[in-house]
């Protein structure tokens, strides 16, 4: 199971190894969103996001035997480069499956760091049976994405370097997709303040966390056509809907439109580069859509690395205001 001890073993096992990622306040923002904002600055994590510290802590967990299978992941970008690095760094070989329409520079990224890149077509292929077959055909050890007990404690690491720093935190939000990051580090601030909120934050076109919370089961949907795309799972996983289910206040919803514009904004007044996905949680408290109780909040910027394309929109509709 997930719990505290689990995510605090996993902090002394992956430090030294990741960032410990700077929180950082902005006076503009917090004037726009009507309540003081602290932002853990995942964006400026190893391989650029905060998908490091789990896949560090899965592979440091394998045993000898199991290292020398290699690992494989199946990933949109974001995990795909993190266990590419760990993987590097542990000295072990990685394939990394990816839909073939993932973001080119996340695709690259992932190649540079060493792995061996098999490509499936989300919209025809079952990822999780592509990945398996490629796993048991080669023999290698699967470093799942978010449903996996030392994968959410790595991202819990988050949560307890946040609420160390910050432990007057009102309430937290993460970005949500497969529930990984919501679930560890949920669980690691409730374990210093419990009683914080807790809210994931999804897209409006990929809400399949917020219909599963609603019908108190796990929802699939169809491949969710958002800007985010680090959020298009589209499904709860197993292990993590129950913690998500239990640890959060509300599942709150952003458009692709105020995920940009919380973007632009982060950019030109912040100076942060944030991409799509890690900008949602960001979103919803630039949109206002925090309970008005919460004056002290913490959002985690879950990633920055932009694909080109996105950027270049970004900049063209700053340009047009």
């Amino acid at each position: 199971m997930l719990t505290p001890d689990l995510i605090r073993q996993a902090q002394v096992r992956i430090a030294g190894r990741v960032h410990h990622t700077p929180v950082i306040t902005s006076r503009s923002f917090n004037l726009l969103a009507g309540r003081e904002v602290f932002f853990k600055c995942e964006n400026l994590q190893r391989a650029g996001a905060f998908k490091i510290r789990g896949a560090t802590n899965k592979i440091l967990s394998l045993t000898d035997d199991e290292k020398r299978r290699g690992v494989i992941a199946v990933s949109s970008g974001n995990h795909a480069q993190a266990v590419a690095l760990a993987a590097r760094e542990a000295g072990i070989r990685s394939v990394v499956a990816i839909p073939a329409d993932a973001p080119k520079a996340k695709v690259e990224a992932t190649r540079n760091y060493g792995a061996d890149i098999r490509f499936f077509d989300r919209h025809k292929d079952d990822r999780d049976a592509f990945g398996r077959e490629i796993a048991e055909r080669e023999g290698l050890m699967m470093v799942p994405a978010y449903d996996d007990y030392l994968i959410m404690a790595g991202q819990g690491t988050c949560g307890l370097e946040f609420l160390e720093e910050v432990p007057d935190l009102d309430c937290i939000l993460t970005p949500c997709s497969g529930g990984g990051l919501f679930a560890g580090v949920s669980t690691a601030a409730k374990s210093i303040k419990p009683s914080i909120n807790c809210f994931a934050v999804e897209p409006e076109t990929g809400n399949d966390t917020q219909q599963s919370v609603a019908k108190g089961e796990r929802v699939k949907i169809s491949p969710p056509p958002t800007i985010a795309d680090g959020l298009r799972v589209q499904t709860p996983g197993a292990l993590t809907f129950p913690i998500t289910r239990a640890n959060a206040d509300d599942v709150l919803i952003v458009s692709d439109d105020e995920i940009l514009a919380t973007m632009r904004f982060m950019l030109f007044r912040m100076k942060l580069l944030i991409e799509p996905s890690g900008a949602a949680a960001a979103a919803a408290v630039f949109h206002r859509k925090v309970p008005n109780g919460a004056r002290k909040v913490g959002v985690v910027l879950s990633g920055g690395n932009v694909d080109p394309e996105v950027l270049t929109r970004v900049l063209k509709e700053e340009g047009g205001n």
